[in-house]
């Protein structure tokens, strides 16, 4: 009688366990989640914000007219990655058109003119501050990105997440290389 007593207590401890695992998880989860609503927010921000830019500065900045159409075309593209939810592709995409927005705020210091333009100036703060918020944004995600993929790979969780169907998350990162290095200026 005693060891069907201890059984059933295994087996209850046991039971709580897998609760609170799932619970743990489920919470998880939903911040991982959270966190990439936060970057969609301020992504699609972004994207908003890009095409009033462009066309402020157009007029003032023939010269740079590939680097305004490459900005064009890297918005579609992190737009087209946004929507199908490849994490990968977007990370690609946005770190593209982040790196060319970077050049474009250097090209608009080269142009008193359009420096002084209060619109262009107000946009510039406004996409700057979206750039401040992605980054928070993309710090907050790989932060429960990283937490939730600890606490499904490890021993025994794993186990029970692989039998609750619980999967990895990508982390929110820049793929190439070249993304990475810092945009050069030469005066």
């Amino acid at each position: 009688m005693t060891i069907l007593y201890i059984v059933l207590g295994a087996v209850a401890v046991l039971a709580l366990w897998v609760v609170f695992l799932y619970n743990s998880l489920i919470r998880l989860r939903n911040r991982t989640q959270e966190g990439w609503s936060d970057i969609d927010v301020q992504l699609k921000r972004r994207h908003d914000l890009i095409p009033n830019l462009v066309s402020s500065v157009k007029g003032y900045m023939t010269h740079e007219k590939e680097l305004l159409e490459k900005i064009t075309q890297y918005r579609s593209q992190a737009i087209d990655a946004q929507a199908s939810g490849n994490t990968a592709a977007l990370a690609g995409a946005e770190g593209m058109l982040g790196n060319a927005l970077g050049k474009l705020q250097i090209a608009v210091e080269a142009y008193p003119d359009l420096k002084a333009n209060q619109n262009v100036a107000q946009l510039m703060d406004e996409l700057s501050d979206t750039e401040n918020k992605i980054q928070a944004s993309r710090r907050f995600y790989n932060g429960q990105v990283r937490d939730f993929n600890i606490k499904i790979e490890m021993f025994p969780n794993s186990f029970f997440a692989k039998m609750l169907k619980f999967a990895k998350f990508d982390f929110f990162e820049i793929e190439d290389a070249k993304e990475r290095e810092n945009v050069k200026v030469s005066l």
